[in-house]
């Protein structure tokens, strides 16, 4: 399995979306010279962030954003690329309480959210070779959460909200061994948009290779 970064942008208009989990708090310490994000799992400092860096994450408390948002075009390409370069490292520092989140602009809402489980918690969105068969992991559970679904296993470290019918297409296929050709040419879905949901459901490690 191949871990790639997730594209900003595509043809199909997918956006890869961060946000912060929803029992994490930011804001300044005393000497308004560090941020502070606060949750039940304790407390991470990030000294002297950069403006764009506490802009990032004081908009991810309030909910998921494009990164490529905060870039500001009078700074330069070159400035712009850098200023995206420091914001990821910082959410590298802290992945355990960032959210990753599928959506599409046709304004339906978003497609499926990964949600960081556990301290260690480390998720990258991963391409599965065409040929290679998976399946759904086998002690994955699926329960009803609000309005979405929700895939869990006690040992992973990211749990998966289904939160539209198109992602739960695919985890359906995925009952039985299937190859990411195989899926693209059953699911009733953009080739692409199949490909990024069974990127994000193994890289959560909702899937397993199959024999």
């Amino acid at each position: 399995m191949v871990v790639i970064p997730p594209p900003e942008e595509s043809p199909l208009r997918l956006h890869h979306l961060w946000s912060l989990r929803e029992d994490t708090a930011v804001g300044w310490d005393e000497e308004g010279q560090a941020l502070l994000l606060s949750g039940p799992q304790g407390t991470e400092r990030i000294e002297a962030p950069t403006t764009v860096v506490a802009e990032a994450l004081h908009r991810m408390e309030l909910g998921p954003i494009r990164l490529a948002n905060l870039l500001q075009p009078k700074d330069g390409a070159a400035a712009g690329q850098d200023s995206y370069t420091v914001v990821l490292s910082v959410l590298r520092a802290i992945s355990h309480l960032v959210i990753r989140t599928l959506s599409l602009e046709d304004l339906k809402g978003p497609v499926l959210s990964v949600v960081p489980a556990g301290r260690t918690a480390r998720f990258a969105m991963a391409r599965v070779p065409s040929q290679r068969r998976v399946r759904l992991r086998p002690n994955v559970t699926i329960t009803v959460q609000g309005n979405a679904f929700l895939l869990e296993c006690g040992a992973l470290e990211h749990r998966v909200q289904i939160h539209r019918p198109e992602a739960m297409w695919v985890v359906s296929l995925l009952a039985w061994p299937t190859t990411p050709d195989a899926l693209v040419e059953v699911a009733p879905l953009p080739a692409e948009l199949t490909l990024a949901i069974l990127g994000h459901l193994a890289g959560a490690g909702m899937t397993v290779a199959a024999g």
